[in-house]
């Protein structure tokens, strides 16, 4: 099997660009992806659980991979949720689907947003090097095709580095072509 682009790219142009960057002494300090979650809330499968089925499809068409059902932990009377009901699907991605899946959503779904100007970058990793990024729709992938689909669903996408600190997260996605604002130097 061929080796992703963006992991060779990774390997590269990336792991040096790091290491000058911050200098690190050691090639393990150097800042790698781990894993990327994706996940669907689908608080509608309570009413139809035939939603279920169309996500599930939709994700699995767009990662590569089967998704894995989510179970609600225990009964919320004021949501309606009973224990071990689905409320939602998830997918884990690592070494090789995860690099081709970051280089579809770097290179060709984000760029599909209507009126994009950028990820936000503050606030947008959780203090220990991982990126969270909410899609509101699905359709900017083109895998997904909008006349089979029922509705549009948003999805959260998080990609889980080996980063200590949220600088050295954003350097890495930075250089991987992830496309944040420009910060202005005030």
């Amino acid at each position: 099997m061929n080796q992703p682009r963006l992991k060779k790219f990774y390997q590269k142009n990336v792991i040096s660009e790091l290491k000058k960057q911050f200098n690190f002494k050691n090639v393990h300090q150097i800042p790698r992806l781990a894993k990327i979650v994706i996940n669907i809330g689908l608080s509608e499968a309570k009413e139809n659980i035939k939603v279920l089925d169309t996500a599930s499809a939709e994700l699995a068409t767009i990662t590569g991979q089967k998704p894995l059902v989510c179970r609600a932990k225990r009964s919320i009377s004021n949501f309606k949720i009973r224990q071990k009901m689905p409320i939602g699907i998830k997918v884990t991605l690592r070494s090789a689907i995860m690099y081709e899946f970051l280089d579809r959503l770097i290179n060709i779904a984000i760029p599909r947003i209507r009126d994009f100007r950028g990820i936000e970058s503050n606030g947008c990793c959780d203090g220990r090097g991982n990126f969270n990024l909410g899609l509101t729709e699905q359709y900017i992938f083109p895998e997904i095709n909008i006349e089979k689909s029922d509705k549009a669903r948003g999805m959260n996408v998080t990609v889980v580095t080996t980063a200590k600190k949220d600088e050295h997260a954003r350097a890495l996605l930075e250089h991987l072509g992830m496309p944040f604002k420009k910060r202005e130097n005030k």
